[in-house]
């Protein structure tokens, strides 16, 4: 670099492909002093005039605001604030037309000056070394300021990024661009507050060396630069005149000889451009603390009765200064061209904002420059390719442009158009060139905020995604650490040991359980073994017949406990099921219980005969006497269970037909009927043999006649359900 440093003092210079070299047409306008701005009847400011985001509004319709307040503000670098022009009232805020080639509304500020122009409290600095770069970086970015040469990129965040690796600090005052001479008579008058500027920005980056490039073709702006530099370490290389030096690469390319690297800045290799308006704008701003709120526009072009430059506070309508200037429009073709011929657009009317980005308003004659002509096909002549700066191929770019292939447009380096126009000037099929790269830029903006977008909500997809497993996992640990401090809380206190004697006290009961049931199968084994030693005995003795009774017994007790265990599993069941019959129909359920109890009677009629008559004839056979007790025995287990399942079905049974419910009665009678006959004939057949033993026929006689009293009860159960459910 130091190398580089002392050839460039040497004077030595450079040259960047292509270029061309349009009439200038300057003489137009730079040949009267600039007039001072005036005050329109209303201002409308867009709340964005540069690159980047807009800000915050600060203002409500209606209110009273004075010159030089704030009426937006920044949040991040990329904003900049808006500030008032002039006192006054804020009538609308509204979209309205603004100065872009896309002639798409913008939100704006509508303020209606009040006449008396009255300032906001300002402090002036007098002595700007005395602050840090940082803080006169802030005053920068408080006053609003952006690129002045056309860009409009925040001044302040351009020179934060060169912060500390800025080498050379290079001053753009070619304004290479055909009519505009706004900073050309901005250096002839105020050449001394630009050098002040220039030296605020030297104390902010500390460069090595400072370079002020500008054309030749501005021998009075030379001059005064030159005059007011005398006492500085400036260096002022007259570059010759060709379009377009004025852009920032290539006027990098002229004064040093380097590139800046493809999707680099001027930073990346040391390097820091400003232009000579954005010098003067800080100044303003730093040592008089005032904000950014007007500029130079030339007004030019020979529909204008005498063109020059004025004084323009921001927000004042085009039409404005075309009424005050006497503009005469084309009749046949009237135009209106911000910018110069080669870089700036059409506007759709004349009551389009001058914005901090405005440097010039074209009015020319059909003479002066000739309408757009019908486009045709592309000869593939090569011409773009040659004037063309950025050493990009135009006609390959136009192609995958039209064919909206936009990924070959990037891959051709697209983004490094600096969309000076030369392409489009020398191109003899007249196409607009231009008009499709910008396009295409805008397509490839849009897409690559969509992409940004998704990969914004997929980043935030997956955190969710990771935040949910982590919580899972914290949750999973948590349930663990809290069951392992359990487990130590209760080998402290001792209940597992709790536990292990409730199980244990579990285990004994159950052992106590199948202990008792083991006893009482012993029991009766031990009673059966003794009633079959008693009947070996009485065999060895010599009776003819063993002795049954304490086997009988035996087996009666073993019955009864099955009975009993079947009871109970039957009671447990049967009385839902009975009240829910019973419930349905009061009447046939009384029926019911009426033959049930006609049922016992009747049995009760037959025990008290059968034991006389077998009472009589017990002395004939003691073994048919045992045989027909057990026949009674199981004819009263018969009643019983007929006795338990009969009402039931007939209540049912009653419910759905009477006529069954008849059916079943009468078919109830013959069972006892039958039974009775049954209990008729085998007595008799007893009789004879019942003489043999009289003890056993009595005993099988009580036995009858016990299990008749017991079915009699079962059978007067569910008539008392009956009355108790009525």
């Amino acid at each position: 670099m130091l190398s580089l440093i002392k050839q460039i003092q040497a004077g030595q210079l450079w040259d960047f492909p292509g270029g061309i070299h349009p009439p200038e047409n300057k003489q137009q306008s730079n040949h009267a002093a600039m007039l001072p701005a005036f005050i329109p009847e209303e201002l409308i400011l867009p709340i964005k005039q540069h690159i980047g985001k807009a800000g915050d509004l600060l203002v409500d319709i209606g209110q009273q605001v004075l010159k030089g307040q704030a009426l937006t503000q920044y949040r991040s670098t990329f904003m900049l604030p808006v500030h008032a022009p002039t006192s006054g009232t804020i009538t609308a805020i509204e979209p309205r037309t603004t100065a872009h080639p896309s002639g798409l509304d913008e939100v704006c500020i509508i303020l209606k000056p009040d006449g008396q122009d009255q300032w906001v409290a300002r402090h002036p600095i007098t002595d700007y070394t005395s602050y840090t770069p940082e803080q006169l970086i802030e005053i920068i970015r408080q006053a609003g300021i952006a690129g002045m040469g056309g860009a409009g990129f925040p001044t302040a965040k351009k020179i934060q990024s060169g912060l500390s690796r800025t080498e050379i600090l290079i001053i753009n005052a070619a304004e290479c661009e055909p009519y505009i001479t706004a900073d050309d008579r901005l250096m002839c008058e105020h050449a001394e507050e630009i050098i002040q500027g220039i030296s605020i920005v030297e104390h902010i980056l500390k460069p090595k060396l400072t370079i002020i490039g500008i054309e030749d073709n501005k021998p009075e702006a030379i001059q005064a630069l030159e005059k007011a530099a005398q006492q500085k370490d400036l260096l002022i290389r007259v570059i010759p005149t060709k379009y377009p030096s004025g852009g920032e690469k290539q006027l990098i390319k002229i004064l040093t000889n380097l590139e800046v690297p493809n999707g680099g800045i001027p930073a990346d290799i040391g390097l820091l451009v400003q232009n000579v308006g954005s010098m003067y704008a800080i100044k303003r701003a730093v040592m008089d603390d005032e904000p950014l709120i007007e500029r130079v526009v030339t007004l030019t072009g020979n529909t204008f009765s005498q063109p020059r430059n004025v004084w323009a506070l921001l927000g004042t309508p085009v039409q404005t200064l075309l009424n005050s200037f006497n503009y005469q429009a084309d009749k046949q073709l009237p135009r209106l061209i911000m910018g110069g011929p080669m870089m700036g657009f059409t506007l759709p009317h004349a009551h389009v904002p001058i914005t901090k980005t405005t440097n010039c308003i074209l009015a020319p004659t059909r003479k002066e420059i000739a309408p757009i002509q019908t486009e045709m096909s592309c000869i593939r002549c090569g011409q773009c390719a040659d004037a063309c700066p950025a050493t990009l191929l135009p006609q390959q770019l136009l192609w995958h442009a039209k064919a909206q292939e936009y990924e070959k447009c990037e891959a051709l380096n697209l983004r490094d158009c600096i969309e000076c126009g030369a392409c489009a000037y020398v191109c003899p099929s007249e196409i607009p060139l231009v008009h499709y790269y910008r396009q295409a830029k805008a397509e490839i903006r849009t897409r690559k905020r969509e992409a940004e977008a998704a990969e914004r909500a997929k980043q935030r997809f997956e955190e969710k995604k990771a935040r949910m497993e982590r919580e899972k996992q914290e949750r999973e640990n948590r349930f663990k650490k809290a069951a392992e401090d359990r487990r130590e809380e209760m080998q402290k206190s001792g209940s597992e040991d709790a536990i292990a004697a409730a199980i244990a006290r579990v285990k004994a009961q159950k052992q106590s359980q199948e202990t008792q049931n083991n006893t009482t199968k012993s029991t009766v084994a031990d009673a059966i073994a003794r009633a079959k030693a008693k009947q070996a005995k009485a065999l060895q003795t010599g009776a003819h017949e063993p002795d049954n009774t304490e086997m009988v017994r035996l087996r009666e007790e073993r019955k009864q406990l099955a009975r009993q265990r079947k009871a109970e599993q039957l009671s447990a069941q049967e009385p839902a099921e009975q009240t829910s019959d019973n419930t349905a129909d009061p009447k046939k359920a009384a029926v019911a219980a009426a033959i049930a109890r006609a049922k016992a009677r009747k049995a009760e009629q037959l025990s008290a005969q059968e034991p006389a008559e077998q009472t009589s004839d017990s002395t004939a056979d003691p073994k048919k006497a045992a045989v027909a007790a057990a026949i009674a025995r199981a004819k009263a287990r018969k009643a019983e269970q007929l006795s338990a399942q009969e009402p039931a079905e007939q209540t049912s049974d009653s419910t759905a037909d009477p006529k069954k419910a008849a059916v079943a009665a009468a078919i109830a009678r013959a069972k006892v009927r039958k039974a009775q006959q049954l209990s008729a004939q085998k007595p008799a057949e007893q009789a004879s043999d019942n003489t043999a033993d009289p003890k056993k026929a009595a005993v099988a006689a009580a036995i009858a006649r016990a299990k008749a009293r017991k079915a009699a009860q079962q059978t007067n159960n569910p008539q008392n359900n009956v009355e108790e459910n009525k």
